[in-house]
């Protein structure tokens, strides 16, 4: 029972992650709201969940691990009806910074848990069952979001998650051991605040960065500066105060320093990947939101089926360097399979790039947070679990700003290289112009209007032919960073004993 709850306060977080993407369009003409505006609806939820997530640990005994996790699951369920009840835009981006402050308390809180719940010798199952939340709950957000839009409104993208809060609430309640807080303690102010500074600012810069032009914006030039004090900032003052905000120590554990690396990539190939992918449907193949949805669906099922097969050859002591190393080489296939794809492409044609998508991401999560969790013990249970997660959402939001830059500089490159070949001195560019000109022309249209029709059929061609290319140019990056981190697996202490955290010695 302690693991249902945990899991369904992971799935909750991690569902809203994405849930909104697929329902921005009907936000802003209910609210009347501009593209810039409301994309601070996912920002604010994602600034406000990473900076939460390295200081869950320290919440979590400061109040008691029950009590912070139960006043994260109220403050969640509380925030999500005031977002779905929003009647301005303002409104509704403040409400989802409150609810990613909460719902980023749920997600180390929840993994630390389950670590110290389960028995020493399972704590692959245990990271399995977390894991389903984690890389399930970004993938099927919209496929839930764009069911429900369609058949409702965006509203109850917000108020599913009412029930499920009380319910989990309640088990949260009778469930969950009590443990004491530590309210005798200091509390390290400058270190809440200089982590807000920079790692808020870093986050923010990465969301906004390619919209706002990089460097060509002061906005951006200042935040990565701002970032930049922050952080070295916030370093110094937790590694010279004695009751820090986030203990730094704790990654003399070599496990973790690796394994906050190997998360990092992770995160790019999660999020990057469950990005491209629904413009790639919608934009040029004309799939509906919810259609693209749908063809997600039956990955997550796989993850789903994956999890457990892991978690119990972690349990039998299979070498969980391997099954990372084959988890890694099969989203190089996945991305591989996705980065031949056409205008042509069809429904089925997803279908079996997507399962692998699913299996892979089991087989590599649950490995490296095992291999990163498993030297640590007592309360730095929850400090490695709460910046390894970190890692994990920073990687992510890097990938989507590295993916989306490097998108539009590609569009612009195959564009400049495909107009080239369209002159009177090719010939079958020569023959594709007539063959449409004659075809405007046999509708009764004037010559020179069908010229010009012509021209403008033969931009738009282009144009999608440029960002066809471009994605599948950004498919095949993202697989082959993954492969390029492989040798960060190896930089793991080997050994096919995976053990408890707090039984480590």
């Amino acid at each position: 029972m302690i693991t249902i709850t945990v899991i369904m306060a992971t799935l909750l977080e991690l569902i809203d992650t994405t849930i909104v993407n697929v329902s921005l369009p009907q936000i802003m003409g209910n609210l009347g709201a501009t593209l810039s505006e409301v994309g601070w609806v996912i920002t604010g939820y994602a600034v406000a969940n990473v900076i939460i997530l390295p200081m869950s640990a320290w919440l979590g005994m400061r109040f008691g691990r029950k009590k912070y996790f139960m006043a994260s699951i109220l403050i969640f369920t509380l925030s999500s009806f005031f977002c779905g009840n929003a009647e301005s835009i303002e409104t509704l981006v403040f409400f989802r910074i409150i609810q990613g402050l909460a719902g980023g308390g749920l997600l180390s809180t929840s993994q630390t848990i389950l670590v110290e719940t389960w028995p020493k010798e399972q704590i692959g199952m245990a990271t399995a069952l977390f894991g389903l939340g984690v890389v399930v709950g970004p993938t099927v957000g919209p496929t839930i979001g764009g069911y429900i839009t369609y058949h409702l409104n965006w509203s109850w993208i917000f108020y599913v998650n009412i029930p499920l809060g009380v319910l989990g609430l309640s088990m949260s309640y009778y469930f969950l051991k009590d443990t004491p807080g530590e309210k005798e303690k200091k509390i390290d102010w400058w270190g809440i605040l200089l982590l807000a500074i920079g790692i808020g600012s870093l986050q923010m810069l990465l969301e906004k960065g390619e919209e706002e032009g990089w460097l060509e914006s002061n906005f951006i030039a200042g935040l990565m500066l701002i970032s930049a004090l922050g952080i070295v900032g916030f370093i110094w003052r937790e590694l010279s105060v004695d009751n820090p905000i986030v203990d730094l120590r704790v990654l003399r554990n070599k496990d973790l320093a690796v394994g906050m690396v190997t998360s990092f990539v992770l995160g790019v190939g999660l999020y990057a990947s469950v990005f491209i992918y629904p413009i790639f449907a919608q934009n040029l193949l004309g799939f509906t939101s919810l259609k693209t949805g749908e063809l997600l669906f039956p990955g997550g099922l796989a993850t789903v089926f994956m999890m457990p097969i892991v978690g119990l050859l972690l349990k039998n002591k299979f070498p969980p360097q391997i099954l990372a190393t084959l988890g890694f080489i099969l989203f190089f296939v996945f991305t591989d399979m996705l980065s031949r794809s056409t205008l042509e492409t069809g429904e089925s044609d997803f279908f079996w790039p997507l399962i692998i998508r699913g299996l892979c991401m089991s087989m590599c999560f649950v490995p490296l947070t095992s291999l990163a969790l498993s030297g640590l013990e007592g309360k730095d249970i929850a400090q490695g679990a709460g910046m390894n997660n970190m890692m994990r959402q920073l990687g992510g939001s890097f990938g989507i700003a590295i993916i989306t830059t490097m998108i539009n500089h590609r569009v612009a490159f195959h564009r400049n290289h495909l107009i080239e070949n369209i002159s009177e001195y090719n010939p079958v560019s020569m023959e594709r112009f007539q063959l449409m000109w004659r075809g405007f022309m046999s509708q009764g249209i004037d010559s020179n209007t069908a010229q010009q029709m012509t021209f403008k059929s033969l931009d738009g061609l282009v144009t999608r032919q440029s960002y066809l290319l471009a994605y599948m140019d950004a498919f095949h990056i993202v697989g082959v960073l993954m492969l390029c981190a492989l040798p960060l697996i190896f930089l793991h202490r080997y050994s096919r004993d995976i053990r408890l955290p707090m039984d480590a010695h």
